[in-house]
């Protein structure tokens, strides 16, 4: 990319934001353990005149008024994974079997780069929330944040996020409005038979022999009970039966992710899986108990605010730089129980096309995303946070936005 379109405050920043950015990289930190790094973004922020809360435990809110207007949230994910690097880069992880193998290093750099920025320049009027979030990955850190009232003390007409796409070229952003990322629910089934020797089979009810039927079974639902143009995943993931080659066991264990890109598809799959488990376990002679846990529900884009955020990118980088129209994602998003609550947009940035795929033990989040990421940002910020008559798409965003306000009242 071109030097000329990120902003001279971020230029000026920039080495100092990569140096934040591989300081959070080399001592990761899991979900809600987040407490180097949420202590480092709240100094930061405090330091560049941010009212600084925190909630979540781990997370932290920073508020930025200039004035009367409306109110924006920006989030940004900071927990690390479960993962052992073998980048074996200069500033790689030194906490053994943790690492940021998704990028959630360079999201809270890019966003501390335009919150010092925007905090100097003070171009907008209104209320800006930046939204530092804890324990992205499966442990509910969205749902505890509004559990504990995220926009009832900070409300906002529009929240936004972010997130790397590796394979993506620098500089590139993706939108899409409507599904765009999908529902992630997590299913236990236990089969329940009866043990006995394996030399004498017909004396037993094989679990595992149960389980393997299900297996297959469940291959069919995707393919003869959702409709071909909609779009839905179960994978089996894990097995666990068993002690020895010639002991029947009593009980099996398989542990399943579902996934859709639609409420409606969600709930009929749900149904089809249970019943179809139910049956297949009675047909053996045996019983299935199952766990059915309803965990990400679809990422929904709204339609206006991904139109205004397309807009951003493409006054400011031109039309060929934007990504139209990105493809639906078959993984999730906790963003999206903030959806649910508050119309915004979520959007990818390229991390670019030599990147390693996220949660890999290889990947690094490309520096080169730092400046341009954050530019993003203040642009964003300042159009959405303008007075009405300096834009007119601000001006239809504002309308709809105040029919549908961030509150537990909607």
């Amino acid at each position: 990319m071109k030097n000329a379109i990120v902003l001279p405050g971020i230029s000026d920043f920039q080495s100092e934001a990569i140096s934040i950015r591989r300081q959070i990289h080399a001592h990761p930190e899991l979900g809600f353990e987040e407490f180097a790094t949420s202590e480092l973004v709240a100094k930061l922020l405090a330091e560049w005149g941010y009212e600084v809360a925190r909630i979540a435990g781990t997370g932290v809110i920073a508020t930025l008024r200039n004035g009367e207007g409306r109110s924006l949230g920006i989030r940004a994910d900071m927990d690390a994974l479960p993962i052992e690097e073998v980048t074996g880069l200069p500033y790689s992880s030194t906490v053994p079997g943790k690492m940021h193998a998704c990028g959630h290093d360079g999201h809270t750099a890019m966003l501390l780069a335009a919150a010092r920025h925007l905090a100097q320049s003070r171009d907008f009027h209104g209320a800006l929330h930046l939204i530092f979030q804890p324990a992205e990955e499966g442990l509910g850190g969205a749902a505890r944040l509004l559990g504990e009232g995220l926009f009832e003390r900070f409300p906002c007409d529009a929240v936004f996020a972010m997130h790397n796409v590796p394979g993506q070229p620098v500089g590139t952003f993706g939108f899409r409005s409507g599904a765009f990322m999908a529902s992630a629910d997590t299913v236990t089934i236990r089969i329940i038979g009866h043990g006995g020797h394996g030399a004498v089979p017909h004396k037993a009810v094989d679990p595992v022999v149960v389980c393997s039927a299900v297996v297959m079974a469940l291959q069919t639902v995707v393919s003869r009970n959702v409709d071909p143009q909609d779009a839905a995943v179960i994978t089996v993931g894990s097995i666990h039966s068993g002690t020895a080659s010639n002991i029947i066991p009593d009980a099996a264990e398989m542990s399943v992710t579902v996934r859709s890109l639609s409420p409606e598809v969600r709930r009929e799959v749900e149904a089809r899986i249970c019943g179809l488990v139910h049956a297949q376990a009675e047909s053996f002679g045996a019983r299935a108990v199952i766990n059915y846990e309803r965990c990400h529900p679809v990422l929904i884009n709204h339609p206006v605010e991904t139109e205004f955020a397309q807009d951003v990118a493409r006054q400011w980088l031109g039309p060929e730089a934007s990504i139209l129209n990105a493809h639906p994602i078959m993984a999730s998003e906790d963003f999206a129980f903030m959806l649910e609550r508050c119309p915004g947009s979520y959007i990818n940035i390229g991390n670019g096309e030599a990147s390693h795929p996220l949660h890999n033990p290889s990947y690094d989040f490309n520096d080169e995303v730092l400046a341009i990421g954050a530019t993003y940002w203040v642009k964003l910020a300042e159009r959405f946070l303008a007075t009405p008559a300096q834009s007119d798409i601000t001006r239809r965003t504002a309308g709809i936005a105040a029919q549908r306000p961030c509150a537990a009242t909607e």
